[in-house]
């Protein structure tokens, strides 16, 4: 029996949930839930998100390629804990505990993680032995940069262990879509994390495009991709410049700043907005790309392709930069594993996965382009993903311009909303409900995994018969990431954790909702 089919046919012991699309979602027992901890902890399954609403929890899970939702009623206001037997939940069931006051049984820290409870102090892990001693850094660091509070326990320069607070740009996002109309909730999604806009717009469409089951143009799908290339661009080339300077490397800073400025502004040209914000929109985009424009965004690809190997053999044959990121804060291959970790944190450490691929979206069923991948997970290891990744979305690019098929650049998707609330109404047996909250007639649920810079970013909403946001939840790859930077940094200085963090470049808006 595969992975796949243990897993399907576990949570397929439940009850088929008809109006939630593309995965199956099941309503399972008390009993399999815990089975399926026991599945996560055994390395035979993946979580790929867990979240709650008013009365239910849910589960998304993948194993060797297949994708589902497993869903529990809480009908006591509790549920068994996941985090007692597989980590990457924890944060997950801590969040679900402050924000909807649903109690994880046997949850192994019960400590609050997005609500900061005013007057009181963090308790933070107590660690033990000789010659320790305390450094606490943030929450309010230098620059622009988001709050974390990070305390660091060393023995001399050498950490033995990190410990991060975040939870400080909390800003009740999935709260603020509760009620909200389609377009008012896409616009909410694209603000999760400024950075990834792109990313968090196609998984909001999506999301809502398979509820309803709207027909989206292609031309529109290959628009979505070519803003979500240059998004990756941008990012990775700021990246490995900041990442060069943290280790005292400015040159590769100021290069990378020049060609990620020049993305931007190829951007705000081509589409009027630097990071493409509220351009992809359910039911398609909100911008077309002319024969000019086009030409302006082949000519970026040139210029940057030109000129970015010579920036790959700087920073390769830079031996004081090589001193500082290889061998530097490792993350073991069988952590990125566990935690599913998405992204160039995951690639460098062996965990091949990118979600272009599996479970797979238009256009990039019919694009040819390599992930890369590598096991050394040092900061060296990381940097060589994006360069890999940025010269792959140099490639893709091209392509998306050069075969952009013609056509329609977006659908009604209002007409589609309506549609499928007459059909839903239509077809719904006597008394059905939506299973999770019991309301009548059912809801109509959507998901999606779409590939952001950072690694997959899913998202799941479900839709009242108005066509209103009843429920979305938004989860970004930094859930999982986040406590993976705690343990790459063990064992290195202190001084390196400036260089290790920037590597993994979590965010924290996106974490902390």
């Amino acid at each position: 029996m595969t992975d796949a089919t243990s897993l399907l046919d576990l949570v397929s012991r439940g009850r088929l949930v008809a109006t939630h699309r593309p995965w199956p979602r099941y309503v399972i027992d008390e009993g399999t839930w815990v089975a399926l901890g026991g599945q996560l902890a055994a390395g035979r399954a993946s979580l790929v998100g867990l979240w709650a609403e008013p009365g239910a929890v849910h589960a998304a899970l993948s194993a060797d390629g297949a994708f589902c939702v497993a869903s529990l009623e809480c009908r006591n206001g509790t549920f068994p804990s996941l985090a007692r037997v597989h980590a990457p939940a924890l944060r997950l069931e801590r969040a679900i505990r402050d924000l909807y006051g649903i109690e994880p049984e046997g949850l192994p820290d019960p400590r609050p993680w997005l609500v900061h409870s005013r007057g009181s102090s963090y308790p933070f892990l107590p660690v033990e032995g000789e010659s320790l001693h305390q450094i606490p850094v943030g929450p309010v660091h230098a620059g622009i940069i988001e709050p974390g509070h990070f305390r660091f326990t060393a023995n001399g320069e050498t950490v033995v262990r990190l410990e991060a607070r975040l939870g400080y740009v909390h800003k009740g996002i999935e709260s603020l879509m509760a009620g909200a109309s389609v377009e008012h909730a896409a616009r909410l999604a694209g603000r999760t994390s400024g950075d990834s806009t792109v990313g968090y717009a196609i998984a909001f469409a999506r999301a809502v495009e398979a509820a309803i089951g709207a027909d989206v143009p292609a031309r529109a799908h290959w628009l979505r991709a070519l803003m979500g290339e240059l998004e990756r661009l941008a990012n990775h080339l700021g990246d490995i410049g900041a990442i060069c300077n943290d280790a005292a490397f400015a040159l590769m800073h100021a290069h990378c700043a020049m060609l990620r400025e020049r993305v931007l502004r190829a951007a705000d040209e081509c589409f009027g907005h630097r990071l493409m914000r509220d351009l992809v929109v359910p039911g398609g985009v909100a911008v077309d790309l002319d024969a000019t424009k086009a030409r302006v965004l082949v000519g970026l690809v040139d210029d940057i392709a030109a000129r970015f190997p010579a920036l790959v053999d700087l920073y390769e044959s830079t031996a004081s930069l090589q001193d500082r990121t290889v061998g530097t804060g490792v993350l073991a291959p069988s952590l990125a594993e566990q935690f599913a970790a998405g992204g160039y944190v995951g690639r460098a450490s062996g965990h091949d996965f990118d979600a272009r691929r599996k479970p797979g979206y238009a256009p990039y069923d019919a694009l040819d382009f390599d992930v890369p991948v590598r096991s050394d997970g040092d900061v060296n290891a990381r940097v060589w993903i994006r360069i890999r990744e940025v010269e792959q979305s140099l490639k893709l690019v091209r392509h998306l311009i050069e075969r952009m098929p013609e056509g329609a650049t977006r659908t009604d998707i209002a007409g589609a909303l309506a549609a499928s609330a007459t059909s839903n109404a239509e077809t719904a047996p006597a008394g059905a409900t939506d299973d999770a909250t019991g309301g009548s007639p059912p809801r109509r649920e959507g998901v999606a995994l779409v590939e952001g810079f950072r690694g997959d970013v899913l998202v799941w909403v479900a839709l009242d018969a108005d066509g209103t946001v009843a429920r979305c939840h938004l989860r970004d790859p930094s859930w999982f990431q986040w406590p993976l930077l705690e343990a790459a940094i063990e064992g290195n200085i202190v001084a390196d954790f400036p260089l290790c963090n920037k590597s993994f470049n979590c965010s924290y808006s996106g974490h902390d909702l």
